[in-house]
């Protein structure tokens, strides 16, 4: 029992917001780089080609998330769970199988989208080349989030999220500009080819800050029969939800890419890119507090458990709530730095900032069902109302267009949202949206 519980908590939130600062500051330079690389991209791109550019980092991104198989949410439940138990060994085990199934369905992966490149070839449906690039990042991001999320179990924020964020997203603008200043303007596929070299680099130096840090980061296949065996339902489950987030992110693109046009898709990408800068700071703190919800809940602390994701509702949705009123207010100047003709991309980021505010009301509800244990729920939930949004978007494009994507995307997030977190209260104990932070008080620890 706490000698102190109120001092215990005041201590606990101190810890996890100063930490969640680090990762805050580093977020916020992230996306000030992130923007700035695609303003840069679409200003020196055609239309045409960064629209391509769009599609193929949007559809690697999907499936380097599929290449993960659901491990970057396994460690961050694994690591912390087995060393509250005592067991540092199992621990180990489960960051180096980890690592190891990322590496196999990684490639499997990109070998699988190699041939659907060469069957469109083939077939003269169009140009290819973009889909040859984006198999080239689909092992680089794969890793990228593995490594990130197996450095922030172990409790190291700056070197989990430095070198992908401030290195990769530093060094491609810089090259693009540098390239451009050459002589040289970059096509969709030549962009991507030019990410996935940048990403390769900050991977690298990544590995060796992590060794001389001694971190462990290396895959390793020597347990990986007995990990499979003890996690794979668990891994299957987690492998889905991650999907599903990352489609609910990314599918719209390649939809209005397909149904609409390339260039349709580069403004919609530019427009959800830009309205998730309202996530951010929920993003920032999540990454942080997702092994600390893990370590709390498995130990039994149910009080921490609350005050943590109270604390995250909280911070996430007043940094939204500013953020959105500057989108209300300015939109239209925001998205006229990308260049070119962005008709309908103030109107595409109210739109699609309107979901993700009521994500940010909602708090970490999807990191609380992961780290506790309840991710089938979650795939079931979460994925039956993105999938039907998905299904509803076809039709729905092909008569609006872009506009009618993002507000499907908008329905469905809020609804999806809005179920997880009820579950999250009903079945979990931890409300994660912004009453819960009313709750903390209310709640009594158990037996771990």
């Amino acid at each position: 029992m706490d000698h102190n519980p109120r001092s215990d908590l005041k201590g606990l939130l101190r810890s996890g917001l100063s930490k969640s600062l680090v990762s805050l500051g580093i977020k916020v330079a992230t996306a000030g780089l992130t923007y700035l690389s695609y303003v840069v991209l679409s200003r020196l791109m055609g239309a045409t080609d960064y629209g391509y550019f769009a599609f193929g980092l949007s559809l690697a991104t999907i499936l380097a998330i599929g290449a993960n198989f659901g491990q970057q949410t396994a460690i961050l439940r694994y690591w912390p769970a087995e060393m509250v138990a005592g067991r540092p060994e199992r621990a180990l085990n489960a960051l180096r199988a980890g690592g190891a199934i990322t590496l196999i369905a990684g490639v499997v992966v990109t070998f699988g989208l190699v041939l659907a490149s060469l069957a469109t070839g083939a077939s003269g449906h169009g140009p290819v080349l973009h889909l040859y690039a984006a198999a080239a990042l689909i092992l680089p991001l794969a890793f990228a989030e593995y490594w990130s999320s197996a450095l922030r179990a172990q409790g190291s924020v700056w070197t989990g999220l430095a070198p992908r964020d401030l290195i990769w997203r530093t060094a491609l603008p810089l090259a693009v500009v540098l390239l451009w200043y050459g002589g040289v303007t970059l096509t969709g596929w030549a962009a991507l080819l030019l990410t996935a070299a940048m990403l390769v680099l900050a991977l690298g130096l990544q590995y060796l800050f992590a060794r001389v840090r001694r971190y462990e980061i290396a895959a390793g296949g020597a347990g990986l029969g007995a990990y499979w065996r003890e996690h794979g339902t668990a891994s299957r489950s987690f492998f889905f939800g991650t999907v599903l987030d990352s489609a609910a992110l990314n599918v719209d693109i390649i939809f209005v890419g397909l149904l609409v046009a390339p260039a349709a898709a580069g403004v919609y990408f530019n427009a959800f890119r830009t309205a998730g800068l309202l996530t951010l700071f929920m993003f920032a703190i999540t990454l942080v507090v997702a092994p600390m919800v893990a370590h709390h809940y498995h130990a039994g602390e149910m009080r921490k458990a609350q005050a943590i994701t109270a604390l995250c509702a909280w911070a996430g949705f007043l940094f939204s709530l500013v953020v959105f009123v500057g989108f209300l207010l300015f939109g239209e100047q925001v998205m006229s730095l990308f260049g070119g003709d962005q008709r309908h991309g103030a109107l595409l980021l109210v739109i699609l900032s309107v979901g993700l505010l009521v994500d940010a009301a909602t708090g970490p509800s999807r990191i609380v069902m992961m780290m506790t244990g309840h991710e089938r729920a979650y795939v079931r939930i979460f994925g039956a109302v993105i999938v039907a949004g998905m299904i509803v978007q076809v039709p729905v494009i092909l008569a609006y267009g872009a506009i009618g994507a993002a507000i499907v995307n908008t329905l469905a997030r809020i609804a999806a949202q809005l179920a997880i977190a009820w579950y999250s209260h009903r079945r979990i104990g931890l409300d994660t949206t912004l009453l819960g932070a009313f709750l903390v008080n209310r709640l009594a620890d158990r037996a771990a």
